[in-house]
Order: structure tokens, then sequence, then C-alpha cells
């Protein structure tokens, strides 16, 4: 899938601008990647810049800081998470604090919702490699199948 000009544009903007959070887990993500996945970062993908994309697992990140709680925002994310699913991309949303918090354990939860993602939908295969242009939230807005339940009690 490609993005139109202007995306693709401020893709390349946003990643000279990333965030503490985001730069924080593009660092992570970088050194030792995630069991073999590669993610690019402030990838375009349509309409939207995602903050970081793994195209083998169709599975899009996103670092969630405060302004993604206010206003009309978590309906335009709802929305965006919708149109991603619709193009066979999952979307998995962390709050900034716990990157903040534990990079590690931002890592841990990443590796966790991977394990639970079914495979890829063959109607909308991944993109070749290096292709460009193509192609309290964790818990509660997945986008896609939520991980079984673990733990006992009720």
């Amino acid at each position: 899938m490609s993005a139109p000009k202007a995306t693709v544009a401020n893709a390349r903007r946003l990643r000279k601008e990333m965030s503490k959070p985001e730069m924080n887990l593009w660092h992570a993500l970088r050194r030792g990647g995630l069991d073999g996945h590669k993610f690019r970062r402030q990838h375009p993908i349509g309409p939207y810049v995602l903050d970081f994309y793994c195209a083998a697992l169709r599975l899009a990140v996103e670092v969630d800081g405060y302004a993604h709680c206010v206003a009309s925002r978590p309906r335009r994310d709802l929305a965006r998470d919708q149109w991603l699913l619709a193009q066979g991309v999952r979307t998995l949303r962390i709050p900034a604090h716990e990157v903040m918090a534990s990079v590690d354990d931002t890592l841990s939860t990443i590796r966790e919702h991977i394990t639970h993602l079914p495979p890829p939908d063959a109607t909308h295969p991944p993109p070749p490699e290096g292709e460009e242009g193509s192609g309290a939230f964790r818990p509660l807005r997945p986008s896609g199948p939520p991980p079984p339940h673990r733990g006992g009690g009720s």
C-alpha cells in the first residue's frame, strides 16, 4: 500500500522529531530487534504514520502520550485503528509513561502480544522487505483478538 507524498514527508519529519519515549523504544528495538522481528519507525501507510511497524507481522506499535486521552483523540485513534485493521494491520497501543518506566517491560509487553497474534491475513500479505510506503491502552485497546486471560481469581 502506498502513502500520499505528504504522508511520506510527514514521516521523514517525525523521524527527526521523535518523542523521548519513542526514541527510547526505537533504540531498544534497533539494538537487538525483538526475537528477530524487524520494526520500522515512523512508517507511512495510507494517510497515517505509524510510530513503529513490523511488516512481517503486520503489527503497528503506537506509543501514546497524554494527548491520546483527551478531547476527540481517543475517537480518532479508534477510527485509525479500525482503518488499519481493515488493511490487515493490527495496532498495539502502549502508554508513553510505561515506556519511560521500563523499556524492558515494554519489550516484554510487545513480545507477549506477538505470541497471541493470529497469522497475518493472506489477503493482506506483507510488503517485500525494504518496500517503502506499503503496506491505560495496551490491554484495553489493542485491535484484533485479546490475549487469553491469565492468572486465577476473579
